[in-house]
Formats: C-alpha cells, sequence, structure tokens
C-alpha cells in the first residue's frame, strides 16, 4: 500500500527519496517514495556484472518484463519504469505488500503435498530431512508460469511470487530474462505437457499481435533484435503447441538455487 492511499496504477514520477537498502538481494536494491507512493529502485549502477548477461541490462530487462505482462493482459508484473534516482537511472517499480500468510510456493514433507498444490520435486532441508517442494494450483500461478516462458526467466524462485491479499500473484525480480539461449530457470514446474487453456490461449494471442505493433517497438528500445526475435518465436511456438514446456534435455539446472 501507498503511506497515503491506494497504489496508483502507474509509477510517479516525482522526485525519489531512498528509506533503505534491501540487504539479501544480488544487486543493489533499495525502497522508497515517489509523491508519498512507496516504491522499489534498482540502479543500473548497482548491478553486479554476470558472466551470461551483457553488463548494464538487467533494469532494461524488468521493464520489458513488465510491457509484456502488460500485452498478455494478465497483471503479473507490478508496473515498471526506466528513471533517474539518486543512483543515477535505473529500474522504479510499484512496491506491493503481500498477504504472508499465504505461502503459493513452498517446501513441505516429502510427499505430503497439500489439497489444491502441484509436486515440483523431492530432496533434503538443511538438516537432511527429505522434503517435497511444491507450489498452488491455480489460474494466477499457470498465468505466471506461462509468462516465464515468453520472457525466458532464468530465475523465478518461490520468494519471486508476492500472494496478493485477494488470491492474485505478482511476480518481481525479472532482471534474468529475455537471453537469446534457452535459460529457463523455475520452481513453477507443476504443469508440465498439460493443455493451455482457452483463455491462456487468448492472453498469448493477445501478446503476438502486440509483438507485431507498439510491444515490438517498446522492446526494440530495451533488448537487442536477436532478443525480440527470439521472444517472438517462444510465443509462436506456445501458440503452435498448446501445452506447458518440459524442462530442456540439457545438463544446466531448471529449478534456481536457492529455490526461495
Amino acid at each position: 500500500m501507498s503511506p497515503d492511499g491506494p497504489v496508483p496504477a502507474r509509477v510517479p514520477e516525482g522526485d525519489l527519496t531512498l528509506h533503505g537498502r534491501v540487504m539479501p538481494a544480488s544487486n543493489a536494491t533499495f525502497v522508497g517514495e515517489a509523491d508519498g507512493v512507496r516504491v522499489v529502485y534498482k540502479p543500473i549502477a548497482g548491478e553486479k556484472p554476470l558472466w551470461d548477461f551483457p553488463d548494464g541490462t538487467l533494469a532494461a530487462r524488468e521493464v520489458a518484463a513488465y510491457a509484456v505482462s502488460e500485452a498478455l493482459g494478465w497483471d503479473v508484473v507490478p508496473p515498471t519504469v526506466l528513471r533517474d534516482g539518486p543512483h543515477g537511472p535505473g529500474m522504479v517499480q510499484l512496491w506491493r505488500d503481500e498477504d504472508e500468510e499465504q505461502a503459493p510456493v513452498d517446501i513441505v514433507r516429502e510427499g505430503r503435498v497439500p489439497d489444491g498444490f502441484r509436486h515440483v520435486f523431492d530432496g533434503l532441508d538443511a538438516h537432511d530431512q527429505p522434503v517435497s517442494l511444491v507450489h498452488e494450483d491455480t489460474p494466477a500461478l499457470r498465468r505466471m508460469a506461462l509468462f516465464d516462458v515468453v520472457v525466458n526467466n532464468a530465475d523465478r524462485k518461490g520468494g519471486h511470487v508476492l500472494p496478493m491479499p485477494g488470491g492474485h500473484r505478482h511476480g518481481v525480480d525479472h532482471g534474468l530474462t529475455f537471453h537469446v539461449e534457452s535459460k529457463l530457470r523455475t520452481v513453477l514446474w507443476g504443469w508440465v505437457g498439460e493443455p493451455v487453456t482457452g483463455e491462456e490461449v487468448e492472453g498469448l494471442e493477445r501478446l503476438r499481435a502486440a509483438l507485431d505493433g507498439d510491444l515490438g517497438a517498446t522492446l526494440a528500445d530495451l533488448l537487442t533484435d536477436d532478443e525480440v526475435a527470439v521472444t517472438v518465436r517462444r510465443v509462436s511456438r506456445l501458440l503452435a503447441r498448446r501445452t506447458f514446456p518440459a524442462p530442456p534435455s540439457s545438463a544446466y539446472p531448471v529449478i534456481p538455487w536457492p529455490p526461495f
């Protein structure tokens, strides 16, 4: 929530004041406010170099992810923009207060999958006890899983799923997206091989049409030509197959570690 009332539908343009830093984040991440509205700010100058993503591109990828979310019509990503801040230009996103009583992604005792949840994998916890990673089986999380396929999200941890009080789910932290190589790493593998619903197909068709229009132009300003072209191919492939994809057979990890 905003300190002064309901969260607006867009990121304010007023001066950005910082209140604190999110210390566990791998890149510099600050919480602040603009025009009395709470926001998250990730300056480009605070991005750590990565071996597989070009330096200084993560903020633009977060904005591109929001643009795709809007074109789908699924409100997966909170409003996100590129703008200036106290530490230079960066990504600014509306803050979302999650409902901490809900756990759309969870670790349970091995084999104890709750009703309404999907099993992802089994493993051992920090005390070498057998556990299972599970996630809820809801339309909101299905849409997020498809969104991740489209943007080639390499970092969908459980902590990047924000449960809203009314049952909606927001996804955050989309800096590791849109790579030209397949890098999908996610905890949301519970629907592998299952058909995409008619409503989900409609969203993907909206997205595909938008990629030939304004969205394509928007992404061209944020990503490389190859990254945009591969995104179009991913959407077209989803529409042709109309099933949730399986993890690739390559050797790279398909679940982020740690998963939260």
